[in-house]
């Protein structure tokens, strides 16, 4: 199915361009320009400590000095391992100042995890939580950053929070320890000697509108983690789209809520680059904690958040019991996975505002679709694409033949969002990224005659938890380590949210006796805490395919036939 005449448009939001401009900017100089127009404005907010959109700028230009003075140039790639703090916006934007590559990672990932992730892109430079800057400097040689750079997020506090955070008691101990840790490793340099000299001066080249802004690591439609390739383009354009997708957004004057992690292509492209391009305040949170972010909002009230269904479930839950007032927040955009209609009603009765269900991927920026942010918009559906972006629908044996209307078939998307292709992956590439750029999502979806788009089920066996996609294979592996575990299955478990459990079917060896809490406890070693599969089944084999191929839509069929008697 193709739609060429795009009938989606009639549905779009009044004031919502059917195209965006084609981007001029990279993402140095939309901060720039956000530096230039909202001077004094805040632009970040960590715990009630403000940093304006001045000091956010000069202090940009000291790290990426201190960046230079390291040896970093244009294509080195500079691996992030950070919660959501001010340092990481600041690192983010100042490797990209240098035209080098911004490579995100997840602070709570198993060394396993990390070092897997530096195998495949050989940082020069890692700026690190400080709690994480021992893993990194324990790598083997060949992987071992030049240099590593430890962030200490408590430094970014206000004043008070940081004298709380010494009180001799157990509570304050706790959380100190759950924020800061000092590096053991020799050689690790404070974050403060990048960011203590001079502003890079301007005869330093700036990067280019191609030039490859970030690797996003990526399960993508199959298999092992991967990095996807984004450029600047990539990605203005995307932060383009987005904020056009949202047409009462006001220029210098929103107030973004930043609880989505700024390592994921979700909160990165909408708090990140978004939040910045409408010269935004964004309330950086480390971690989702619902007492954190009602305090927050008594302080600094929300105009806009960017969130997953359990987040906005708990926080109109949340709001009700402590008579928090939530009615700053005009719109909501959702994604990752399926909106509960509960959850809408909960949160617009909560609000006042509209809340609506998005869809998209890393490998286009991530957003490729969204609900219309008005009366037009369907429940149900993840909406209908964003403006400068088109679909089809086509046989996934066959994705060169277009199905009819409201047939069910693969999802193409195809825009300036569109990643590059994987990073030293070339075949996985051609396979994701077909003739005239048309990127396969993996999933299969009805479109109606209006352009509405429904996901029906998935070519790819990624699970959903959380927000985030979870490798079957990378699990498995994982489980394959323990020494009693012969052949092993994983698999999503639809759960009522809209997520899913991750469940492993497992074969034990002969004479092994099953202890799932073992195993678990076993998985958490190699594995981040949302990947440990929740349930552990023991079976006797695996259902597979003629060549050998395990069957995983069977062994998800069996394990919800077991629950069911």
């Amino acid at each position: 199915m193709s739609l060429p005449d795009r009938p989606w448009l009639t549905s779009y939001a009044p004031g919502v361009p059917a195209e965006i401009d084609p981007v001029t900017q990279s993402l140095v100089d939309m901060l720039d320009d956000a530096v230039r127009g909202h001077p004094r404005r805040p632009a970040l907010e960590f715990f009630g400590a403000v940093t304006t959109y001045r000091e956010l700028g000069s202090e940009v230009a000291r790290a990426a000095e201190g960046l230079r003075r390291l040896g970093v140039v244009a294509g080195d790639r500079v691996a992030l391992i950070l919660p959501n703090c001010p340092q990481h916006v600041v690192a983010f934007y100042a490797v990209l100042r240098l035209g080098a590559i911004v490579v995100e990672h997840n602070p709570r990932y198993t060394p396993p995890e990390l070092r897997h992730q530096f195998e495949v892109h050989h940082a020069r430079v890692a700026i690190v939580w400080d709690a994480v800057a021992d893993t990194v400097a324990d790598f083997p040689s060949d992987i071992r950053p030049a240099h590593i750079v430890a962030v200490r997020m408590t430094d970014a506090m206000p004043r008070r929070t940081r004298l709380a955070l010494r009180l001799p008691i157990a509570k304050a101990r706790s959380s100190r320890v759950a924020l800061t840790t000092r590096p053991r490793a020799k050689g690790v340099k404070a974050w403060g000697s990048l960011t203590s000299g001079r502003e890079i001066g301007r005869r330093v080249p700036r990067p280019e509108l191609d030039d490859i802004a970030a690797l996003q690591f990526t399960s993508g439609t199959t298999g092992a983690p991967k990095a996807a390739v984004l450029t600047h383009r990539n990605l203005r354009s995307n932060a383009a789209q987005s904020a056009a997708w949202v047409p009462d957004l006001v220029l210098g004057r929103e107030v973004f809520y930043a609880v989505l992690p700024l390592f994921h292509a979700y909160g990165l492209t909408l708090c990140l680059t978004t939040a910045l391009s409408v010269g935004a305040r964004i309330v950086l949170f480390p971690t989702f904690d619902v007492s954190l972010t009602l305090d927050a909002v008594r302080r600094t009230p929300p105009t806009f958040l960017a969130a997953v269904p359990p987040i906005y479930d708990a926080l109109a839950r949340a709001t009700a019991r402590a008579g928090v007032d939530l009615t700053s927040l005009r719109n909501a955009i959702s994604g990752a996975m399926a909106l509960p209609p509960s959850t809408v009603l909960r949160w617009e009765e909560a609000t006042g505002g509209l809340i609506v269900e998005g869809y998209g991927m890393t490998e286009s920026s991530p957003i490729s679709l969204g609900n219309p942010m008005g009366p037009l918009r369907r429940p149900g559906t993840v909406g209908v694409p964003f403006p400068s972006t088109e679909i089809r629908v086509v046989d996934p044996a066959d994705p060169t033949r277009d199905l009819d209307t409201g047939a069910e078939g693969e999802l193409l998307v195809r825009g300036p969002q569109v990643f590059q292709g994987y990073w030293n992956r070339p075949e996985e590439t051609a396979a994701a990224l077909l003739e005239g750029g048309w990127l396969r999502t993996g999933d299969i979806v009805t479109v109606d005659a209006d352009g509405f788009v429904t996901v029906v089920d998935r070519l790819k066996e990624i699970i959903i938890s959380g927000g985030f996609n979870i490798s079957p294979s990378e699990v498995e592996s994982a489980l394959l380590l323990h020494p009693d575990v012969a052949d092993a299955a994983v698999v999503g478990i639809p759960r009522s949210d809209g997520s899913e459990t991750v469940t492993a079917a497992v074969v034990m060896r002969s004479d092994a006796v099953f202890d799932a809490d073992e195993i678990r406890s076993f998985a958490r070693g190699h594995l981040a805490a949302y990947k440990v599969p929740r349930a552990i089944v023991a079976v006797d084999a695996l259902p597979r395919s003629l060549v050998g191929k395990v069957i995983r839509r069977q062994v998800r069929e069996d394990i919800l036939n077991r629950r069911a008697r």
